[in-house]
């Protein structure tokens, strides 16, 4: 075993034993209260996003409210549905100097591509990296 391997295997991080390493990411409460929605609506928030800075954040406040779910399951619906409006009016007020404007897109986006990652998990399929 070379210098490397040995670095290697001290962290924790083999490829030859099959180590899984899992990685989560620590999300703040505006971006943990982002919900879970079905693509088409997430689709459609991003759209909206895209082009009125905040709207499709506006819009997937209330899909907490029907029951969308969050990463924040400690939280009550309500402060999780505030959260998401005042995610939506910073992008509003903020969307004059483009801040807003690029926050907007991006959060768009994590709504896409947590509305995928949702769909892959209850759709069952296979989860391996």
């Amino acid at each position: 075993m070379d210098q490397k391997d040995t670095e290697m295997n001290e962290k924790g991080v083999t490829s030859s034993s099959g180590v899984v390493v899992q990685v989560r990411e620590k999300k703040g409460p505006l971006r943990a209260a982002i919900p879970y929605m079905p693509f088409p609506v997430a689709v459609i928030c991003l759209f909206l996003n895209t082009f009125v800075p905040g709207l499709g954040t506006l819009v997937s406040a209330f899909t907490v409210l029907c029951g969308a779910r969050t990463d924040l399951p400690d939280r009550h619906m309500c402060c999780v549905f505030w959260l998401n409006v005042a995610a939506a009016v910073i992008q509003m007020v903020t969307a004059i100097v483009m801040v807003g404007w690029i926050m907007s897109i991006f959060w768009g986006m994590d709504m896409v591509i947590l509305a995928i990652s949702d769909g892959y998990r209850d759709h069952g399929a296979p989860q391996q990296v």
